[in-house]
């Protein structure tokens, strides 16, 4: 029904695109830019892209991943563009066992984490883990091979439990000073 909707270029198809993947398509813009902001402009650009250009689709099934790609592709260039993000860490100054706080700062710490990643390494981690496209599916989003996708997965995993261990290491070094 929304392939078809799309190539009639019918107006309400955007309300259906907006509540089937609009929260979705925001949170990889958000992972990218790390601006609220910045992620709904490109949640309305990605649909309005979908309108324009979303008449090529062939299949249902490709139109979840080609939102996505869209999405990232535009983030990824407003990030390139020089878009800057001010971080305010806004954490509780001590975590207690059993506090609801810690997992939101676990969350705040791995977005951090994320963050830290070169730009094309945190858009494979994104649309690989939290958009949960297959690697040929991300490959195809970022316009790489699959073994390439795969080696900036690693690489960015590995980097990421570096810098999720380093804290860790860190206060096990001042516990024991």
């Amino acid at each position: 029904m929304t392939v078809q909707a799309l190539r009639e270029r019918r107006i309400d198809t955007l309300a259906g695109l907006l509540d089937a993947y609009g929260r979705e398509i925001q949170g990889v813009a958000y992972l990218i830019l790390r601006d609220r902001a910045l992620a709904e402009d490109v949640t309305i650009e990605t649909l309005l892209t979908a309108f324009e250009r979303g008449g090529s689709i062939r299949e249902e099934s490709a139109v979840r991943p080609w939102l996505l790609r869209v999405a990232a592709n535009k983030a990824l260039s407003i990030r390139r563009s020089g878009a800057r993000v001010i971080h305010v860490a806004v954490l509780p100054d001590s975590m207690h066992p059993g506090d609801l706080a810690s997992d939101t700062s676990d969350r705040v710490v791995l977005l951090h984490a994320v963050d830290a990643l070169p730009l094309q390494m945190r858009a494979a981690v994104v649309l690989r883990y939290y958009a949960d496209l297959s690697v040929e599916g991300v490959a195809a989003a970022l316009g790489k091979s699959p073994n390439t996708i795969k080696a900036q997965l690693k690489t960015a995993l590995d980097r990421m439990r570096r810098t999720l261990a380093e804290p860790a290491i860190r206060s096990g070094e001042t516990s024991r000073a």
